[in-house]
């Protein structure tokens, strides 16, 4: 019996060496015969195109909705030089303009001479059938300077100035002329001066009846009819103080 035990060894662990490769062999085999797992692959998830998120839909073709360019509206200004004038359509009086002289005129009784505000020394002075701004020596220039100021002939709140002869001084091509009346409204018109509030103190600005926004002022010496500006040289070329008569 004890010769036998070596053997009896060796033949255990051929044993458990067998039983070993038997069951490998058993699960390899099980695992070959086993299907094929699908590929796991990632879901895919529809665009949303709810607020807030990103849309994966094409790019429109159709170019954005821009609002089309504002047509040029622009109109020249009412007191633009360049503006047509027409007695039909006389422009309107600017707001800033100055305000009407409270109560009517009343007639001078021993004439009026009509003396520039930055001027001093210079008066409303007919010479060659225009009104000009000129300085007063001798006797025929005063005469000439000296006016009878009356109620105005298209507007009793304001001023007509008759001269010597008969005539008035009205406006024409916007230049102050002295003329005879034609008995015509037209003429009625030219001849027609509203009184204005100056920022002198005594002194007055002369706005036309029919062309409401242009004031007599002298440029250059030569008394016309323009259209207010918001200046210091404009409100100082169109104040004027209504003085007795120099005749």
């Amino acid at each position: 019996m004890p010769e036998n035990t070596p053997r009896t060894r060796r033949l255990g662990l051929a044993a458990a060496l067998a039983l070993a490769i038997a069951a490998a062999c058993v699960t390899v085999t099980a695992m070959h015969d086993r299907p094929a797992e699908p590929k796991a692959t990632a879901p895919v998830t529809p665009p949303d195109n709810g607020p807030g998120l990103l849309s994966f839909a094409s790019p429109s073709t159709e170019p954005a909705n821009t609002p089309a360019p504002a047509r040029n509206r622009t109109s020249p200004s009412p007191l633009s030089p360049s503006a047509p004038e027409s007695p039909a359509h006389p422009r309107r009086t600017p707001a800033t303009s100055p305000t009407p002289t409270a109560g009517a005129p009343r007639p001078a009784r021993h004439g009026t001479s009509v003396r520039s505000l930055n001027y001093p020394g210079r008066y409303w002075h007919v010479s060659g059938g225009l009104v000009k701004l000129d300085p007063v020596g001798s006797a025929a220039d005063r005469r000439a300077a000296t006016f009878t100021r009356v109620r105005g002939l298209a507007d009793a709140r304001c001023y007509s100035f008759a001269t010597a002869d008969g005539g008035y001084l009205r406006h024409r091509d916007f230049l102050l002329r002295a003329e005879p009346a034609d008995g015509s409204p037209l003429f009625a018109q030219d001849a027609t001066f509203c009184p204005r509030a100056s920022a002198s103190a005594g002194a007055v600005m002369l706005e036309s009846v029919n062309y409401p926004g242009r004031f007599l002022r002298h440029r250059n010496f030569q008394l016309r009819l323009d259209p207010y500006q918001n200046t210091g040289l404009y409100r100082s070329d169109a104040s004027f103080l209504l003085v007795d008569g120099l005749a």
